[in-house]
């Protein structure tokens, strides 16, 4: 069973219906058993970064939500601004992340942009997978939708599973192990977001 945490934001009911579509298990959850048994765990997230880090940090199930992934390293992804929490700050805020990989978030550069490019990035654009990581196993040409001003930027560019062009060259996507995610929301993309939720509950 998938569990898709909620903690008052992001596109929770369409990650579930997504997951429906294909045939995988899952439920949307602010309960800390269902956490404390859940196989996989779906970190979502919309809006601005300190929000829902404080959402979540005042969550019941928070404790038990760290537990899993730093100790039992139960598999998770972060979808949107959800896998911006996992780096360790935010220049859209104060709030530290989660601290799950080493690395840090930070805005489009709008003087370095070229003309015609405007902030937030909107729209469907191609991912280039980095690596081997099996989230985008089966994906021929994988394109995604996105909406968001700031982008990730890991530490170690090992964790780079995906990138994408805006202007220049972003991290779409990244990973190590368990910890997996994606700046682009897959519950918008169609096709290509069913087979990558397909893939995380298959190999993760």
């Amino acid at each position: 069973m998938i569990c898709i945490i909620n903690y008052g934001v992001g596109n929770i009911t369409s990650i579930l219906n997504m997951l429906k579509k294909i045939g995988v298990p899952a439920r949307i959850t602010s309960n800390e058993t269902d956490i404390r048994q859940a196989e996989k765990i779906i970190l979502p997230g919309v809006g601005h970064f300190d929000y829902c880090m404080q959402q979540l940090k005042k969550a019941p199930f928070f404790d038990q939500l760290q537990l899993r992934v730093l100790e039992e390293k139960i598999p998770v992804l972060g979808v949107c601004v959800g896998s911006q929490m996992l780096m360790e700050s935010s220049e859209e805020g104060k709030e530290p992340g989660l601290g799950w990989l080493a690395g840090k978030v930070v805005k489009f550069n709008k003087d370095q942009l070229p003309a015609g490019y405007k902030i937030p990035h909107m729209g469907w654009t191609d991912v280039q997978p980095n690596g081997n990581n099996p989230l985008y196993e089966g994906i021929a040409e994988p394109r995604f939708y996105f909406v968001h001003s700031y982008h990730i930027q890991p530490v170690d560019p090992a964790h780079v599973t995906g990138l994408a062009d805006y202007g220049g060259r972003f991290t779409a996507s990244v990973g190590s192990g368990h910890i997996q995610g994606v700046q682009f929301h897959p519950e918008k993309s169609h096709k290509f977001g069913m087979r990558l939720y397909g893939n995380f509950a298959k190999h993760f």
